[in-house]
């Protein structure tokens, strides 16, 4: 058992994304050589996340895109986006951020739904989505023209640490801070014109 729980250990740690317990199976199969039990993995993965979960360690293996993976625990986010804000390079866009949203929310969905609900042209953002492989191409619509298909990735599931779409927050998780302490209707908005 323990031999099995440093092989989970080990291929874990050493992929960038989450293995799913179907992946955790096959490669131990073929690189051990021998039939190993679904119980014994699941097991051996109860270890690890019980082992992680101890106070001296700074991570811990979290369930998270149908697979697992280790993640940062919460104590230690700070010192981590420190770092990340040091190294890394560039953030998603406003315009970006708002296209991978509607993307989240309506996949699949085509360019020109996209474009529609957005009410501007997004082939910038979605260049960018697309380099970030925060997004990938899931098919082609049945409609004139058969337009390309967009949804999110698996990176996109990692990088804002969902488990599965149904972790997006709905829309009435959403709420204006400002909205809680007013009477009557609100002012419309105003757009400052450059």
């Amino acid at each position: 058992m323990e031999q099995l729980v440093q092989h989970i250990e080990a291929l874990i740690f050493a992929t960038e994304s989450a293995v799913t317990r179907e992946e955790i199976h096959a490669c131990l199969e073929q690189a051990l050589e021998a039939t190993i039990e679904e119980e014994a993995i699941e097991e051996a993965l109860r270890d690890l996340t019980t082992r992680y979960q101890a106070p001296d360690r700074a991570f811990e293996l979290v369930e998270i895109a149908d697979g697992f993976q280790f993640m940062t625990k919460g104590a230690y986010h700070h010192t981590v986006a420190t770092y990340l804000k040091q190294t890394t390079r560039r953030r998603l866009s406003q315009a970006a951020m708002e296209t991978l949203s509607i993307i989240a929310y309506k996949q699949p969905i085509s360019r020109v739904d996209l474009e529609r609900i957005r009410g501007v042209n997004c082939d910038y953002s979605m260049q960018k989505l697309l380099e970030k492989e925060l997004v990938s191409i899931v098919g082609r619509s049945e409609g004139p023209g058969r337009p390309l298909l967009y949804g999110t990735s698996e990176k996109f599931m990692d990088y804002f640490g969902l488990k599965s779409l149904k972790d997006l927050p709905q829309p009435k998780d959403f709420k204006d801070p400002d909205s809680e302490n007013e009477i009557g209707e609100q002012a419309p908005i105003e757009e400052a014109i450059d």
